[in-house]
């Protein structure tokens, strides 16, 4: 299955850390999240999700937490998700349709990683 990555969703943003779209969530503890391309994020980034109504989870909307990486395009966060009813990505794409998203928002402070590395812009030589 191909993934639907929405024209919007950059893979190599000129801003760092960026916005990522969602393609699943487990029920799990601590719960996996899994990115439609490589996210670009390091351990401790500290994130939102948006999960829109229709993408089922909805418990998790507008929960935020550090996450640790396990590869480019999954990381975990501690929450426990088992309880909760399945991330389901809808059957169609409707217009005005809202992606179920990842949004960074800090970092923490003990280790401001991100915050000293300059990845701007791709195209620099």
């Amino acid at each position: 299955m191909v993934a639907y990555i929405p024209s919007y969703a950059n893979p190599l943003p000129t801003f760092q850390p960026a916005m990522r779209v969602i393609a699943g969530i487990s029920n799990t503890s601590p719960v996996l999240i899994t990115t439609t391309f490589a996210h670009q994020y390091i351990t401790n980034t500290i994130v939102r999700l948006d999960i829109p109504l229709g993408f089922g989870m909805q418990a998790l909307n507008q929960q935020f937490g550090p996450i640790t990486v396990i590869s480019p395009t999954t990381f975990t966060m501690p929450i426990d998700t088992t309880n909760l009813e399945p991330f389901v990505l809808p059957s169609g794409f409707p217009p005005g349709y809202q992606d179920a998203q990842v949004v960074p928002i800090a970092e923490a402070n003990s280790i401001l990683t991100a915050a000293t590395q300059n990845v701007l812009p791709y195209s620099a030589t």
